[in-house]
């Protein structure tokens, strides 16, 4: 009898299926562009159809911590049992754990202030023009 294969994605039919209405869609842009910080607790979600920087399916559904970045994938600890483990994992395949709303406002009051600087230099530039 020959022995089975052990892959990397061996006993992950069910796991790493994606819904009916899910399938074939590419992860959208506002899951892949947000913002992480390091310090952010963000879930493990794999998606499927992405198959680089995928985790191991004994990290699926696990909770983690961003501590640093390498590119464009993101460094989490995890905890599994009494070992820490440090996953590189792209973007596709992470959650955020926290609110993305309060991220975005900060955003857009960073940007408030900018254009307001901007506004306050233009007015001191055509002061010194018009002497």
């Amino acid at each position: 009898m020959v022995k089975a294969p052990r892959g990397l994605r061996h006993r992950t039919r069910k796991l790493m299926r994606k819904s009916i209405r899910e399938r074939g869609a590419v992860p959208s842009l506002s899951k892949i562009l947000i913002d992480y910080k390091v310090g952010d607790k963000v879930y493990i979600d794999v998606d499927p159809a992405i198959h680089g920087g995928m985790p191991h399916r004994r990290y699926i559904g696990k909770v983690g911590k961003v501590v640093g970045f390498r590119g464009r994938a993101l460094i989490v600890e995890v905890e599994v049992g009494s070992k820490v483990k440090k996953l590189f994992l792209l973007p596709e395949h992470v959650r955020p754990a926290f609110d993305v709303k309060e991220r975005v406002n900060e955003l857009l009051k960073k940007l408030a202030e900018i254009s307001k600087i901007r506004r306050e230099q233009r007015v001191a530039l055509l002061k010194l023009l018009k002497k």
